[in-house]
């Protein structure tokens, strides 16, 4: 595109542009700026004074290090079992929305299941480790119905990945729904009526419509999310982690903040940061060029 051409798109859509430049903004401030402070990882940070180059020093350290590979062992584990079990649950709900035909009843469902994304992880904390109360928990008191013993969820390292994986389903999966309700709008209703005119049963047009129609907006979220696989939310392991189950939901995030932050081992802590996305980088390039061959779809 020319310079002129440039100009003449900006100053037509102007409007959109200023609405983008918040985004533009914040991802420059919070993702782009601090890029030019992982060369910390390879010096030794000095309060006065200039940094010491010391190459690949820590990473040596990091990848020697036991209780890195710990944090990285729970951070894969817990990463999989969100992937695996969380993300087909957005993709069955759109499908279950898009079948509601009452108009106020499918309105009001939209907005209870959208509601909890909005809410901070400190209050859905609060709301699962109240739920999850051995005294009086909801889940523990419908337990006691059944005459069955009463368990401590969050104290118990058998389960405490388990409510990692179901809180970040009650968060999460009715707004990343969205994206596949929206990929749904866009298909033609004229394929539907062609469909039922030839008798095809409602979980037929489900299977050779819908679902086919969806394959390259499923397939660019998945591999969109896995660019985010070594992040397995830090905000939320944050809230509900504890001294009982540290072993086992300690992760990247949590490690870095405990040996940046508290510690103050700043380049340490940005070497640890550093592999993290590199990995993110590794994996979000790997499964595009595989998707683009063996499907022809990608995310560009």
């Amino acid at each position: 595109m020319t310079g002129k051409g440039v100009f003449y798109r900006l100053k037509k859509d102007w409007i959109l542009y200023l609405m983008l430049l918040p985004a533009i903004l914040y991802f420059s401030v919070f993702n782009v700026v601090p890029l030019i402070g992982m060369k910390l990882a390879f010096q030794d940070y000095r309060i006065i004074g200039d940094n010491i180059w010391v190459g690949m020093k820590h990473f040596n350290v990091l990848f020697s290090s036991p209780a890195f590979m710990d944090v990285l062992k729970n951070t894969v584990i817990i990463s999989t079992m969100k992937m695996v079990f969380f993300f087909p649950i957005p993709i069955i709900l759109s499908l279950m929305i898009n079948e509601v035909r009452n108009g106020p009843y499918r309105k009001y469902v939209q907005s209870v299941i959208y509601l909890p994304h909005f809410l901070s992880w400190v209050v859905i904390a609060g709301v699962w480790i109240s739920l999850l109360s051995p005294v009086d928990g909801g889940v523990n008191v419908i337990r006691n119905f059944f005459q069955l013993p009463s368990l401590d969820f969050m104290t118990s390292k058998d389960h405490i990945r388990w409510v990692l994986v179901f809180s970040e389903m009650w968060r999460s999966s009715g707004w990343d729904s969205i994206i596949y309700l929206a990929a749904i709008m866009k298909i033609s209703p004229a394929l539907y009526e062609a469909a039922r005119i030839d008798g095809a049963s409602t979980l037929q047009q489900m299977r050779y419509i819908t679902l086919p129609e969806l394959a390259s907006t499923v397939i660019t979220v998945f591999i969109l999310n896995l660019g985010f696989f070594m992040n397995a939310g830090f905000d939320q392991v944050f809230n509900l982690i504890n001294d009982s189950v540290i072993s086992v939901v300690d992760i990247i995030d949590t490690y870095v903040y405990r040996i940046g932050i508290l510690n103050g081992q700043y380049a340490y802590a940005t070497a640890a940061s550093l592999f993290k996305g590199i990995i993110g980088v590794v994996l979000i390039l790997s499964t595009h060029f595989i998707s683009k061959r063996f499907t022809g779809k990608g995310v560009w």
